[in-house]
């Protein structure tokens, strides 16, 4: 879902489509979603009319209040205020399965409130299990017409997220693994470089005897659907319920380059065999020849790497990115891992949006050996995410005290999600900033600002020097969002500058810094935040998935923030605070300064006359 970034007739109706959708898939009763299914029928019929026009010439004034305030929020503005809160209020899975065909937005709700379910993977598990049949007004039927829909949702090509496919893919590995004539498998292809969508899975197995045999074995094995390509030693198989595998069987001494080429990319692999051929060798189906035809014989991917005098290249580095000659140079990164996490930052308590408590969270972090977590719930303009106001940042503050004077070894740190609010402030005033020990500046809300508006913005959020992380910088949800309008590299430049760090937000949903800017992080650099953005327990897991995209960035234990003991993180953050003042706001000054200062105000924002331009303008 995403609000168009020019506003007419027919992407306001686009808008209001969404809004009706996710009014439905909250529960609201027909009565007070269906007006703006009704309007946004109405606007799509004006085709690409202006909106400014038609609201001037009263043509929209029989579309109902709530609708109509809808067009003028996006006339006035290009965003929905509407529409972004319920937006954020909406898990990430709920909408991925408003992808499945034949799978509405109310029965979307039913399935929510009843099975607390907010993940397509969880759904689907449901469907098998008998949970969804059992649920009132659904039965055997439905839950067979939602895993059809899935299925198809599949075999129209598109992408599932790293964790599901992952998921899926060990089944699969599992059933080949358990072939009387398999060896040994491996999972390969993009899962394996860590992709974070994936559209088909791959497994290599080394056979005893008879590739060609074992793969036609697998053809006519439980669940498959079709044989959809190849043939040999080499089959590409769809199952009933839409995953395409595409499974390559080969002789043991074969393993490795199969391992290898199977694994990609094509760029990657391309690069390589020119490699050989500089060296006089040949990559022969999935065979290593000498300069004199011989097959090479090879234990592993690291001893064919090692006959190219290459360096082992991680799989996440295999995009052809610069790392076959870097491993020529034996110059390859030291790429972090999950045991350099020292803590997590990005959390979410009950107090806010999060489902669990602080105590539960600590005691989580505690097993998976880190040292600190921090807590940091949705600020006050986050009203629709149960933002805190001031009397609840003191009370879960208290709490949290309460909490490390029991602990040994252990602290629990006071963070926030402070949104930036679309003037560029954070939110809350200075005082209140000062009572964190870390903040983190997101955005939430009027995603629809042009690229230049939206770099300004958030540009002027990474002035203030309570902020210490940049949570998920460009908005995206994948499959669901796309990031909003924003340069980079300017902010990223910005970031390094000003001694920011900027998020990889590790929720599979999200995975926001891209891999593919975390090298320009690092150039400019901005040190990075590995954050599970976990509203339970089990999403502190999500720091696995954010290790992947690090590697896949290029990225050392030194480049990441929270591979740091507590002691550096405290210290990274509070530097800031006392090399430079918080900026003043006009807004901010109207609120806190007596009428004879304002004037004052005025001259620090906008320029007193004898400068020459406006400081601090919007």
């Amino acid at each position: 879902m995403y609000i168009p970034r020019t506003m007419d007739a027919r992407s306001a109706s686009h808008v209001l489509h969404q809004v009706a959708a996710l009014l439905a898939l909250h529960g609201e009763p027909d009565s007070v979603a269906r007006p703006h299914a009704i309007a946004a029928r109405k606007l799509a019929a004006l085709d690409e009319a202006a909106l400014a026009t038609l609201l001037r010439d009263g043509e929209l004034d029989t579309l109902g209040e709530a609708p109509l305030a809808v067009v003028r929020d996006l006339a006035d503005t290009g965003d929905s205020a509407l529409f972004e809160r319920l937006r954020e209020d909406t898990p990430e899975g709920l909408l991925e399965m408003l992808r499945v065909p034949g799978l509405g937005p109310t029965r979307i709700h039913r399935i929510h409130a009843g099975l607390d379910i907010d993940t397509l993977q969880e759904l689907e598990a449901a469907a098998r299990d008998g949970r969804l049949a059992s649920l009132p007004r659904f039965g055997a039927r439905a839950a067979a017409q939602v895993l059809n829909g899935i299925a198809s949702l599949r075999e129209q090509g598109s992408p599932v997220l790293y964790p599901h496919a992952l998921a899926e893919a060990h089944r699969l590995l599992a059933h080949v693994r358990s072939h009387a004539d398999v060896e040994r498998a491996e999972i390969s292809g993009a899962l394996r470089r860590r992709g974070e969508t994936i559209r088909e899975l791959d497994i290599v197995a080394a056979c005893r005897a008879f590739p060609a045999r074992v793969a036609a074995s697998f053809t006519r094995g439980p669940g498959v659907r079709e044989v959809v390509g190849g043939g040999g030693r080499s089959v590409t198989i769809r199952y009933a319920d839409g995953f395409l595998l595409s499974l390559h069987c080969v002789s043991e001494g074969d393993f490795p380059v199969a391992l290898w080429r199977t694994t990609g990319s094509d760029t990657h692999v391309a690069e390589v065999r020119g490699r050989a051929a500089q060296l006089g060798m040949s990559i022969a189906g999935d065979t290593l020849r000498d300069d004199e035809g011989r097959a090479i014989p090879l234990v592993d991917e690291v001893a064919f790497y090692r006959a190219l005098g290459l360096d082992w290249v991680a799989p996440e580095l295999r995009e052809g990115g610069g790392e076959t000659a870097r491993a020529a140079e034996h110059a390859l990164p030291n790429l972090v891992r999950v045991a350099d996490l020292r803590g997590v930052l990005h959390c979410h308590s009950h107090a806010s949006d999060g489902e669990t408590t602080i105590a539960d969270l600590a005691a989580a972090a505690q097993e998976r050996g880190w040292s600190y977590l921090g807590v940091s719930d949705h600020s006050q303009s986050a009203f629709y995410a149960g933002g805190m106001d001031r009397d609840g940042i003191l009370r879960q503050h208290d709490e949290i005290d309460a909490i490390n004077a029991t602990l040994t070894g252990f602290r629990v740190l006071k963070g926030v999600e402070a949104d930036i609010l679309p003037c560029g402030r954070v939110d809350y005033d200075e005082r209140t900033l000062d009572k964190f020990d870390y903040v983190i500046a997101s955005v939430h809300s009027r995603m629809g600002m042009n690229e230049r508006q939206m770099t300004d913005r958030v540009c002027k959020a990474l002035d203030d020097p309570h902020v210490t992380i940049l949570g998920h910088p460009t908005g995206r949800l994948l499959l669901t969002r796309e990031p909003f309008a924003i340069d980079m590299d300017a902010v990223l430049a910005k970031a390094g500058a000003e001694g920011v760090a900027v998020e990889l937000n590790a929720d599979p949903h999200r995975l926001d810094l891209d891999w593919r800017l975390l090298p320009a992080a690092r150039k400019h650099g901005a040190q990075v935040e590995i954050g599970p953005d976990a509203h339970a327990v089990h999403g502190l897991d999500n720091v696995e998935i954010g290790i992947g995209m690090a590697r896949k960035g290029w990225l050392e234990a030194s480049d990441i923030l929270n591979a740091k003991p507590m002691d550096e993180v405290l210290a990274f953050a509070k530097r800031r605070r006392l090399a430079k003042p918080r900026p003043v706001v006009l807004s901010e000054a109207n609120d806190l300064l007596p009428p004879v200062v304002l004037s004052e105000a005025k001259d620090l924002l906008f320029g007193a006359p004898d400068t020459n331009g406006p400081v601090g303008a919007a």
